[in-house]
């Protein structure tokens, strides 16, 4: 193998309810494997832009999925959401947030208040104030931070990233994508524990 590091993609979106779950266990991945790979975060994009107020059954059904992963994974979920907004099926608000902060350096701790503000404080990512809120509590330049999350480019940005999400195999979310210079292959997601990924990424290196 070559000694340019390999790649590790994590697929995800901020507002995967998914990814959410599978927190726990990527960090511990993470932790276990930084230093062997590049860890490279790749927007997905579940649901693009809407000012519809997300139908009941949809509602219903998502939050479904929610006590699902809290019964399977013991993640922790507020449940009012559903009653004090007014959600709507769009997502890539939040991603155009993500890279807006990416621009900065505070990727993940933007994740980290988005994850937040959604699932434990009830407030709807999908709204740019909420996404203003979240910046200005990790400490963004706001003035930097407002523009680049409005502008036309992040968008685009936003399109590429998706566009290139699906070029390498993603069909869900969370995803991870192994990339060395002679491969590229799907590690399957383990939402219980960290070892088979990385004993599976370590057998892939050595």
């Amino acid at each position: 193998m070559s000694e340019e590091k390999a790649i590790l993609y994590y697929v995800y979106d901020p507002m995967c309810s998914w990814c959410w779950g599978y927190k726990p266990v990527w960090e511990k991945v993470k932790q276990a494997i930084s230093n062997d790979v590049e860890i490279v975060y790749v927007l997905g994009g579940l649901a693009s832009d809407s000012a519809e107020p997300m139908p009941q059954e949809m509602q219903t059904q998502i939050a479904s999925y929610w006590q699902k992963i809290e019964n399977y994974l013991g993640t922790s979920f507020n449940h009012d959401f559903w009653d004090k907004n007014t959600p709507r099926r769009s997502t890539y608000p939040s991603c155009r947030a993500i890279l807006a902060a990416r621009a900065q350096g505070a990727e993940l701790a933007m994740l980290e208040a988005i994850q937040t503000a959604y699932y434990l404080k009830a407030m709807n990512p999908s709204d740019n104030e909420v996404l203003l809120c979240c910046a200005r509590d990790i400490g963004l330049d706001m003035a930097r931070f407002e523009l680049d999350l409005l502008s036309p480019e992040t968008h685009q940005a936003l399109l590429d990233e998706i566009t290139f999400s699906r070029s390498i195999g993603r069909s869900g979310f969370p995803s991870l994508f192994f990339k060395t210079e002679d491969e590229l292959i799907e590690f399957p997601i383990d939402y219980e524990k960290s070892e088979g990924t990385v004993a599976l990424l370590k057998s892939r290196l050595y």
